[in-house]
């Protein structure tokens, strides 16, 4: 019963910017993290960036500086404004949770993606 929606990808001029929403909804005690990961064609799925249910963050070093992530607790939602943004990092844009369940157990979702195209 669990979803998680992204929505906010489509295309971006390199330099650009664009803010994903990532939408978690369904029956949970709580969410302990929520994150973001890309996948390019050709290549592994990469960690991008996370925010622990204290508030501490994290990014990858690839986007570190340029990328930001932040939460709406109230909402559920966590966001991914992207700035500064070139060809490298077009991918398909994949929202992760990681929730309690209201029985007490510990689980990972993921959404079905966005897409991210940053071309000229």
């Amino acid at each position: 019963q669990v979803q998680l929606v992204e929505s906010g990808g489509g295309l971006v001029q390199p330099g650009g910017s664009l803010r994903l929403s990532c939408v978690v909804s369904g029956s949970f005690f709580s969410i302990n993290a929520m994150g973001w990961y890309r996948q390019a064609p050709g290549k592994q799925r990469e960690w991008v960036a996370d925010i622990i249910s204290s508030g501490i963050k994290n990014y990858a070093n690839s986007v570190k500086g340029r990328f930001t992530i932040s939460r709406d607790a109230a909402k559920n939602t966590v966001y991914l404004q992207m700035a500064s943004l070139s060809p490298e990092d077009t991918a398909v844009y994949t929202c992760n949770a990681v929730l309690r369940s209201n029985f007490g157990g510990v689980s990972n979702y993921w959404g079905q993606g966005t897409q991210v195209t940053v071309s000229s």
